[in-house]
């Protein structure tokens, strides 16, 4: 009996020792595992790369700027659907385990055991509050110590989160896969959008059911590629969703009858043609906040486009660049495929097409006489496999009728070129070829700087380079408004009077002699026929009397310039600027000589919705008012600089409307609104201008090729920049009431003589009305002081100074 007492005393004593070694050992490996575990405290504060949304004016959705497509929903936004459906599908137990669902482990485990051996895949039994701490806190490694530390964790967090906290930080991280590569879902918000283009508020019980069943294996679930595993999967979170007591068995049935409707977000959806100007303020916000708040700090940024007015400046500026391009014939296909039999349109599907042309590619499969049959470049579908559906169509004389030449001659078999359908013939397609020309439009309030509408070209998929902000080109006659803004703030009147004759200037290497384009001259004219008609060498003896210097500093007042060198030959627009620059300036000539900045930017707010930029920051005094009891009307406090005398302004822009009533820009006459402008023409119309405004709408136009050539003799901003102007504004006003210009106090209207800008006799005909400013009203008559014809000038010379011609009567209205 003693030795039994002494053997189990040994042995309780030997197993004791084990025991404590073991509890030492146990102790010890926790300590280890846990040292250095990640603080859960750092969530309270976690801040998910969210993405930045553009809107347009309206609100409707530009551009979605992103590294991870997420958009971050609070818990309380989530509906109850959602919520249910994802924990049938990750967690049922989830609002009473404390971290650990130690009866799912044992279902896990047993399911497991009893599944061995097969292809069946085993199951798991993480927690939402586990997966919440592997995504956000620890590695993705298949270790045991990696699983006891994310067991820890998520027994530390339950303790310092709600329920409601855990399962938002959850259902906004989680990625959630991709239907079109490159544009995957990070939370719920974002996957509602990409895989059914809705919000998760519109989420159906299948819909909602697929997205829950992602988590797992977002790849292996692709609706397209492993369709049959992905409704498989779907169906088991419907089931389990009926069996929680989520939905009934009837709405369970009907659930799992319903297809996998997927209907995948386009990435070029609600763009309005709109791509330059969505480019446009992604760099700008880079350049303001940096690109890592752009693509994660979820920024709504609210801009300025009017949608309707840029789908009318892209037509607008497409038409004219076409018209231009169309004159100068066909210059041949876009490739050409080698063989057209067999799958030619696998063979089509893989030229790239400019998606944004509205106009599709097209492969000539066969000439017979007069007519072309061609096939359609195929669409894909949104697997992104080529569409197995073969279009065919008809290319008749009717069809290449612009480019003056048959059929036979002017197409073959195998040649690849776009096609627009024939209004009226079905079946039947136009001949279209990418304009080689291209150029800008843009459009803004001519009060705020606002820009509408901005069209950088003919085609953004062709190439983004924006010609309304970074070409910079010679504006030519566009820039000559502001010369004669300066003399007008300096003494001069519109009716006074310049020397159009012979004018040369010795610069020391060379003597430069300007010319007017019709090479003529026409003696002495008003400043009004100056800018009316467009004269070169009134201009450059006006500058010459004004002083470059002063020219220059209301070219840099106006930002046309920042600092323009005092050149003679720079009064006639030979430096170089923007469409933007040109634009913004002469919305000052609009709203009657106030500074503005262009943006294309109202509002940016962060990701909680504060507001962190406005454009218009005016102060309006009493507009918070809650009610009307008899106050005053509000007023809107402006405090931006005055550039230019109000008076000017009008005075300038008055004359230019004579531009469009009777000078180099009368195709405009046909809008019936009141327009003022200037065209713009450079040497060997290499560039073409024109720059005008309503009385509420500036717009500028510009047309060039990108790397500057002669465009041929002819190529005036008259006959090519002008037409596109009056295209779009014919949109931009058809429902404006022709208002005139507003008349600024003080300024007295005259009727003129125009040929001689004297006051008008009674019963004169050809009058005008002509703005002054006070103290400014041209004389009855005026002599000339040692005067010479200028036409009967024997070839040129230098032009009369104000020291020999000198106006006699009142005022300013002499001759110079």
């Amino acid at each position: 009996m003693k030795l039994v007492l002494r053997f189990f005393g040994w042995a309780f004593g030997l197993g004791s020792v084990a025991f404590l070694l073991a509890a030492a050992g146990v102790a010890f490996y926790v300590v280890h595992v846990t040292k250095e575990l990640p603080d859960y405290n750092t969530l309270r504060n976690y801040e998910p790369p969210v993405m930045s949304r553009v809107h347009a004016s309206d609100g409707q959705l530009m551009a979605e700027y992103a590294r991870e497509r997420r958009l971050y929903l609070p818990i309380q936004a989530v509906p109850k659907l959602v919520i249910q459906a994802f924990l049938s599908a990750e967690d049922k137990n989830f609002y009473s385990h404390n971290g650990i669902d130690f009866s799912g482990v044992a279902r896990a485990a047993l399911h497991n055991f009893q599944t061995r051996g097969s292809n069946r895949r085993p199951q798991g039994a993480s927690t939402i509050t586990q997966q919440v701490a592997k995504n956000f806190l620890l590695s993705g490694e298949q270790t045991i110590d990696r699983k006891i530390r994310e067991a820890l964790i998520a027994m530390r967090m339950e303790q310092a989160f709600s329920k409601d906290q855990i399962l938002e930080l959850y259902l906004n991280e989680i990625y959630l896969g991709f239907v079109i590569p490159g544009h995957g879902a990070y939370g719920i918000a974002a996957a509602a959008l990409v895989y059914f283009d809705k919000s998760v508020h519109e989420l159906t019980v299948p819909e909602a059911a697929y997205l829950a069943a992602l988590p797992k294996s977002p790849t292996q679930l692709h609706p397209y590629r492993n369709r049959d595993r992905a409704l498989e999967r779907r169906n088991y979170v419907i089931n389990r969703m009926v069996e929680d007591g989520h939905i009934t068995t009837a709405q369970g049935e009907e659930a799992r009858r319903a297809p996998l409707a997927v209907n995948p977000r386009s990435p070029r959806q609600q763009t309005f043609a709109a791509d330059f100007f969505a480019e446009e303020v992604r760099r700008e916000m880079t350049d303001r906040y940096g690109e890592k708040k752009l693509l994660e700090g979820g920024l709504s940024i609210r801009t300025t486009l009017d949608p309707r007015l840029q789908v009318a400046a892209r037509a607008a500026l497409a038409a004219g660049l076409i018209r231009f391009d169309e004159v100068r014939g066909w210059r041949g296909p876009v490739t050409q495929l080698e063989t057209v039999s067999g799958d030619w349109g696998q063979r089509l599907s893989e030229v790239r097409a400019l998606n944004d042309s509205g106009w599709r590619l097209a492969v000539v499969l066969d000439v017979q006489g007069e007519t072309a049959r061609i096939g359609l470049q195929p669409g894909r579908e949104a697997s992104g496999q080529v569409a197995s559906a073969r279009q065919l169509g008809l290319i008749t004389a009717e069809g290449v009728r612009w480019t003056r030449r048959t059929v036979s001659r002017t197409l073959n078999s195998g040649d690849v070129v776009y096609v627009e359908p024939l209004a009226d013939r079905e079946g039947q397609f136009r001949l279209r070829q990418v304009p080689e020309i291209s150029g800008g439009l843009i459009a803004m309030d001519p009060y705020t700087g606002r820009v509408l509408a901005m069209a950088g070209g003919f085609s953004f998929d062709q190439s983004q380079f924006n010609r309304t902000t970074q070409a910079r080109r010679q504006p030519g006659s566009s820039f000559k408004p502001f010369v004669y803004a300066a003399a007008l703030d300096n003494g001069y009147t519109p009716s006074t009077v310049v020397m159009d004759a012979p004018f040369e200037l010795n610069t020391g290497s060379e003597v430069w002699r300007p010319t007017n384009y019709s090479n003529q001259f026409y003696g002495p004219q008003t400043l009004r026929f100056g800018i009316e008609r467009s004269r070169n060498v009134m201009t450059v003896r006006l500058a010459n009397d004004v002083g470059m210097p002063l020219i220059a500093e209301y070219a840099k007042r106006f930002g046309v310039y920042d600092d323009m060198p005092s050149f003679l030959s720079y009064s006639l627009g030979a430096g170089e600027t923007t469409l933007l620059r040109m634009t913004s300036a002469y919305s000052m000539f609009a709203n009657g000589g106030r500074r503005i900045r262009p943006t294309l930017i109202d509002r940016i707010q962060d990701r909680t919705g504060a507001t962190i930029f406005r454009h218009d920051d005016r102060q309006c005094q009493g507009c918070m008012a809650e009610r009307w009891q008899n106050q005053d009307e509000p007023i809107l406090v402006d405090r931006r600089e005055q550039v230019l005398d109000p008076m000017t302004a009008y005075q300038i822009t008055s004359m230019m409307e004579g531009v469009v009533l009777r000078g180099t820009a009368t195709s405009l006459r046909a809008l019936n609104k009141p327009i003022a402008g200037k065209t713009g023409t450079t040497n060997e119309e290499k560039d073409a201008w024109f720059v005008g405004f309503s009385p509420d709408l500036a717009v500028g136009v510009y047309i060039g090729y990108d790397t500057p050539r002669p465009m041929g003799r002819g190529s005036t901003g008259g006959e090519l920049a002008a037409p596109i102007f009056r295209d779009f504004m014919r949109v931009a006003l058809a429902d404006k009431p022709a208002v005139p210009f507003r008349v600024p106090t003080g300024i007295k209207l005259i009727r003129i003589d125009p040929r001689t800008g004297l006051r008008a006799g009674a019963g004169s005909g050809g009058a005008i009305l002509e703005a002054f400013k006070p103290g400014t009203a041209p004389p009855d008559s005026y002599q000339l002081i040692n005067p010479f014809d200028a036409a009967s000038a024997g070839g040129p010379r230098r032009g009369p100074s104000t020291e020999s011609i000198r106006a006699i009567g009142t005022g300013t209205g002499g001759l110079y």
